[in-house]
Order: structure tokens, then sequence, then C-alpha cells
């Protein structure tokens, strides 16, 4: 599978004009379905390579796309994520000169 190709698991005669927010591979056990005692075994059935992360990445960028952005009616709440998003993601990678600058009430 090469850059804009399909997946391989794709058949357009049994799945149908192509969903990049699905994931056409096996399917599994759901996260929230997997017992505490399976949770070890269930990741080891993940594909953990590079391009199987880009690709969850691209179906989870998709499925938000259809689900707040691109409906006709999409509302505010894109722009409130992607904000709350940005202040979070800031938050953190200066969270080090925040903490050196904080006010105590008392010096020791």
């Amino acid at each position: 599978m090469g850059f804009g190709d399909y997946p391989v698991e794709y058949n357009p005669k049994v799945h149908g004009p192509y969903d990049p927010a699905r994931f056409y591979g096996k399917p599994d056990t759901p996260f929230g379905q997997v017992k505490i005692g399976e949770v070890g075994s269930w990741l080891a059935r993940r594909n953990k390579s590079p391009q199987a992360i880009a690709a969850a990445c691209s179906r989870a960028w998709w499925r938000w796309q259809h689900k707040y952005v691109q409906p006709r009616k999409s509302g505010i709440a894109p722009f409130f994520q992607i904000t709350f998003a940005a202040m979070t993601f800031f938050y953190v990678i200066n969270y080090g000169k925040m903490k050196r600058h904080r006010n105590y009430k008392y010096h020791w």
C-alpha cells in the first residue's frame, strides 16, 4: 500500500464506496468490551507499525470530520474543540517555564 492507495483489505464489490473513516481489516473485540485480564492480549494483537499508526490517525481524523465539521448544520463545537486542544498543547509545552514562575505566599 503506497501513499494514496486504498487499503489492501478494501474490496469495492464487497464494501461499496470507500469510506476513509472505516477500518477494513479483520474485526476484533472493541476496547470497551475487553475484560481487564484480556487487555494485554488485546494490545498484543494490535499492529504497531508506523504505517498502521498513521492509518489509525487518519481514520480518527476522518471520523471527527464526518461527525463535527462536514454535516450541514455543524455548529460551533469543532471550533471549541480545536481551541481547547491548542490551549492544552501550549500548556503542556510551556509547563516547565510556568512551574518556575509560581508565586508563593511564603518564601522559605
